[in-house]
């Protein structure tokens, strides 16, 4: 699809609202789960599921939303996806018990998903290249204030409303997305294939071993931030005894880091291959997940500048991982997009629930997982993506 440079400006305004659906339905209540669970009586584990709940559903609702919008279009799907999320939203702002919080998450995790698959799937769309690899760098760096914002914006808010207003003000930037996507033209073309040609295709891709290998691999490297998505508002308050104001700094920090690495990423894509950029960012990984457990016992610093180190070089490798995925495929774009996204969550789900375990020393595992995943992306990504390493 071939679009004009004003409306590609508007279009990633748009892709970066869409993509940062996720950090923001997660990271801004990231403040409350311990207070949540000393209000209902209830163990962390049981408001953790309220996360790993999200993830859930999130990940199952990405494998539709893609083959629906190869058939039907982007627009209609995102439309339905952010409706239903502005709806879950109201849901969790009401909610006065855990059970109705999670089926709230539940929801909130299947609308955002329409979200986050077809803004990268759109990137496919309406950019192509190294402009595609520049665009999803912008995107990185751009999104990356979300996690760093949203704590912040959270903690802040609870000083002075009810925390249901947090989900109040998720709903608001639903209907804000939902405006950008009445605007937005139509980026591919629908009604060619029927539904059960699109999933016949779905289903052939799901069968591309080298391409489930690379999602696969891709979703382990991911598994560290999701630790510590899950378990840092526990080891911050909980653990060390800072307040939430203060772990809305630190997580800010962390997310900052993030995106100093994707805004690295954009001057290397103009010196670097792709496939270096990435190994790279899995050896700076590795080396600052080692430095991350030998600081175990350190205090929140000894935790938060090997993180910080480790997010920077997961900020650097993610926009040419997520390019190098698509540039497996040439058609079907958003079912791609549905199982690139749908195997991050998936990890994302099971690295939630790890780290919300009774562990006695909770850094040292998030440290030790960042081991474990970079040192496997390193071993079998040169391995599997050896046809595309250039």
């Amino acid at each position: 699809m071939t679009i004009s440079p004003q409306v590609k400006i508007r279009t990633l305004f748009l892709l970066i609202l869409l993509a940062a659906f996720p950090p923001l339905s997660t990271d801004m209540y990231l403040p409350i789960l311990p207070s949540l669970s000393h209000m209902w009586g209830v163990p962390a584990a049981t408001i953790n599921l309220s996360l790993v709940g999200f993830f859930a559903s999130f990940s199952l609702a990405l494998l539709i939303y893609g083959p629906l919008s190869d058939r039907f279009g982007r627009k209609p799907v995102l439309m339905a996806g952010i409706g239903l999320y502005i709806i879950a939203c109201l849901v969790c702002a009401l909610s006065s018990n855990p059970m109705t919080l999670i089926i709230g998450r539940v929801l909130q995790g299947f609308g955002a998903a329409a979200a986050s698959t077809l803004s990268l799937a759109m990137t496919k769309d309406c950019f192509h290249g190294a402009e595609r690899v520049r665009v999803m760098a912008h995107i990185a760096v751009i999104v990356a204030l979300a996690p760093m914002l949203a704590p912040v914006i959270g903690g802040i808010m609870l000083k002075y409303v009810h925390w249901s207003g947090i989900f109040i003000l998720q709903a608001f930037l639903g209907l804000i997305a939902m405006g950008g996507v009445a605007r937005l033209q139509e980026p591919v073309s629908v009604g060619i294939r029927t539904l059960q040609q699109v999933l016949g295709n779905y289903f052939h891709l799901m069968c591309n071993l080298q391409f489930m290998g690379l999602c696969c691999l891709m979703a382990l490297g991911m598994m560290p931030f999701f630790c510590f998505i899950g378990g840092s508002s526990y080891i911050f308050i909980s653990h060390f005894g800072l307040s939430e104001q203060v772990f809305s700094y630190f997580f800010a920090f962390n997310s900052a880091a993030l995106m100093l690495g994707a805004w690295i990423c954009g001057r290397l894509i103009k010196i670097l291959p792709n496939f270096r950029i990435i190994m790279l960012g899995y050896v700076g990984m590795l080396g600052s997940a080692i430095a991350l457990a030998l600081c175990a016992n350190m205090g929140p610093w000894g935790m938060a500048i090997p993180m910080a180190i480790f997010s920077m070089f997961g900020g650097i490798s993610r926009p040419p991982s997520n390019n190098f995925l698509l540039e497996q495929v040439t058609i079907d774009a958003g079912s791609a997009s549905s199982l690139i996204m749908f195997t991050y969550f998936v990890s994302g789900a099971i690295a939630m629930w790890l780290i919300a375990l009774p562990w006695t020393k909770k850094i040292l595992v998030l440290g030790l997982v960042g081991v474990c995943s970079s040192i496997l992306v390193l071993v079998f990504l040169p391995v599997l993506g050896r046809r595309k390493s250039a």
